[in-house]
Parts: structure tokens; sequence; C-alpha cells
């Protein structure tokens, strides 16, 4: 026997180790990958905190509003007098000229509470400048523009006011929790009606994409490539471009999104279900023939008692995967949490969206969890 060439050993091996590296190296370039980049995530480390903290519970709020005349442009209405004691609000300039910065500070007012400066136009209009906190002694100083839109008006000056929010009552849900939790269960009958109808539809089909079942004749063999066909061009497309799709076609909400988790599945299980039915054992097959049995009595009494646990457990894992796949679909106006989730980020309510993110988090556990208990009970 020859004995290998070690020196041709180590050159293959030189080889394949230089063709993966440069493969590696091309998808780098290629990709334009920058690690500099993941700075950012600190800078952003303040958005991160608020997806961490979610919006979970809540007070009732006792607003108290404090306000002022504040002339814009000076010599349009008379100067207002400020408070000496007690909660009151005091800006640096008794007037100012349209579009110049003051400084607007407040004392004595309920510390440690959200705090809106808003001014009130002379026609009852409200503009909501600037959002602050109180410190423990009940101060803030914050910098605001006299806009433009707040000129007085037939020497009527607009209102500077500080409205206080001072939690009051028990703790409660939050406005989010019950809006994420309606939105979950959307989106979890999604996925359920999705795979019930996917189901109904990919089990008669599975059989006429199964070679062991159709592939006895030119017909069968013709209606098992179109079976086939048919799957594998229908997962070729991504839910997500199968919801954009029937989107424009019946509107948002959630039935488009249900039609295209429901096409996809049709694709996926009845793969899944052909290749279960082409595994089965033909013992009982040959054993049902024998005794002079049709194809259709062949398949109800040899094949079905087989796939039927396998089916079960194909069915409740894609249940799993729908409602995964259904959050992404809600971005695209699919209804369900990822339209919640959409709207929340694209308004910069970050503590609400967090409260979805934990959701989806927590509702995939335990569909991941209930799904494997099920599938190790019927394997």
């Amino acid at each position: 026997m020859k004995k290998p060439n070690p020196a041709l050993r180590v050159g293959r091996i030189t080889l394949i180790i230089a063709v993966i590296v440069a493969v590696y190296w091309w998808s780098w370039q290629i990709t334009e990958i920058n690690p500099a980049k993941l700075a950012d995530l600190y800078k952003s480390r303040d958005i991160i905190i608020e997806f961490l903290t979610p919006d979970l519970f809540t007070r009732d709020v006792e607003p108290t509003t404090i306000e002022i005349p504040f002339p814009i442009p000076c010599g349009s209405a008379p100067n207002p007098e400020p408070a000496a004691s007690g909660p009151r609000m005091i800006p640096s300039v008794p007037c100012a000229a349209s579009g110049e910065d003051f400084t607007l500070e407040g004392f004595d007012l309920t510390p440690n509470v959200e705090t809106a400066i808003r001014w009130t136009f002379p026609d009852g209009r409200l503009l909501t400048a600037i959002r602050t906190t109180t410190d423990a002694k009940g101060y803030f100083s914050v910098i605001v523009k006299a806009k433009p839109i707040a000129a007085s008006q037939d020497g009527v000056a607009s209102q500077l006011a500080v409205e206080t929010f001072k939690p009051v009552g028990r703790l409660k849900l939050s406005d989010s929790v019950k809006a994420v939790t309606a939105a979950m269960f959307v989106t979890v009958f999604m996925a359920l009606f999705s795979t019930s109808i996917a189901t109904v539809i990919a089990a008669p089909l599975s059989f006429l994409a199964a070679s062991n079942i159709m592939r006895h004749s030119r017909i069968g063999s013709l209606v098992y490539y179109v079976t086939r066909s048919f799957f594998n061009l229908v997962r070729a497309y991504d839910p997500l471009v199968m919801a954009t799709v029937f989107g424009f076609w019946l509107g948002f909400g959630p039935l488009p999104g249900i039609l295209a988790l429901t096409v996809v599945t049709i694709a996926s299980l009845g793969k899944l279900f052909s290749e279960t039915i082409e595994g089965i054992d033909n013992g009982p097959i040959e054993a049902v023939t024998a005794t002079g049995a049709t194809r259709t009595q062949n398949i109800v009494y040899a094949v079905i008692p087989q796939i039927v646990p396998d089916f079960v457990s194909f069915i409740i894992y894609h249940w799993d995967i729908n409602v995964r796949i259904s959050t992404i679909i809600g971005f695209v106006g699919g209804g369900g949490i990822g339209y919640y989730l959409n709207e929340q980020i694209n308004a910069f309510h970050y503590n609400q969206a967090g409260t979805a993110i934990w959701a989806i988090v927590i509702v995939v556990m335990a569909m991941d969890f209930l799904s494997a208990e099920v599938r190790k009970r019927l394997t």
C-alpha cells in the first residue's frame, strides 16, 4: 500500500485554508462591515435602557398648571408680575423678541415629576414646547424659544404655562400592557388561523407530492412534479413580501397577514408532510396490499396511521413559527403585535416598544416550551 505524501497533504490543507480565508475576506469587503460603528451602541445607551425597561405599571396623575402672560415682542402687551413665593415660574426676561431664547425656571413645584412647558395662545390653542422633570426640590431650568406663533394679538399676550403631573392613587397596569395584550392575542390567533387553514390544504396536497404514492404512472408522475414545483415556488417568497402584496390588495390589517402566512405555510407544511409520507415503513403497505386492498384503502389503513404523529408535530411547530413570523408581518401593516411595535418605535415611545418586545419574548418562549412538550409526547 502506497503511503500518502505528507507534503501533498499539507499543501492540500494549506490550499483549503487559503480558499476559506479568501472567501471570508471577499465577504468582508462586499458587505462593507465597519466594526467602528459598534461604538454607536454606546451612544444609544439611553434608548437601549428604555427598551429594557418596559412600561408595565402606572398611576393616575393630578395635573397642576401655573400660567403667566409673556409678551412677544416686548411692548405688545403688559409685562407680568412674577410671584415671590409658593409654586411659581420665573422667566429670565419679562418679554422677548420673536425667535429669542430665554431661560425659564420653576420653584417649589411638585418634586420629581414630569413637567410640560406649554404656550396658550390668545385664541385658546395650545402648543407644548418642552418636557422636563423637576428635581427633589421641585426646581427646573430650561431654555425656551419665543416662538413667532406665540406673538401677542390685539394687546393680549400668550400665556406661558407650566403643568406638573403628580402621581396619585395605587399602581395599576399601564395602557401599554393592555394594548400589548390585545395585540398579542391578535398575533397568536393570526398564527392559529393561518396554520389551521394551511393544514387543511397542505395535508391532501402532500399525498400528491409523495413519490411513493404518485410515481406509479405517467399521470401520477406529472401530478407529483407539478405539486412539488408549486411547493418550491411558493416557498421561495418570504412571508414579508406576501404580506406586502396582500396588503396592497386588501388594505392593511390582520386579514392580509393571515393570508400571507397561510400561503407560505401551505408550501412549507406540504413539503414536510410529503417527505414524511415518503419516509414511512413499506411493511404495513405490503401487508394491506396482500389482502387485496385498493390504493385508497392502502392510504387510509397503512399510511395515515404512520404519519399522524409527525403531522401533528409539524403543525404545532409551525404554529410556533408563525407566531414569530406574525410579529415581523405586523411591520408592513399585517396587524398584531408587530404593527403596535412599529407604531411605538416610529413615535419614539421606546418604553412602550419595550413592553411589546418583552411580550413577544415571553409568548415565543411559552410557545416553544408548549410545542416541545407536545412533540415529545407524540414521538
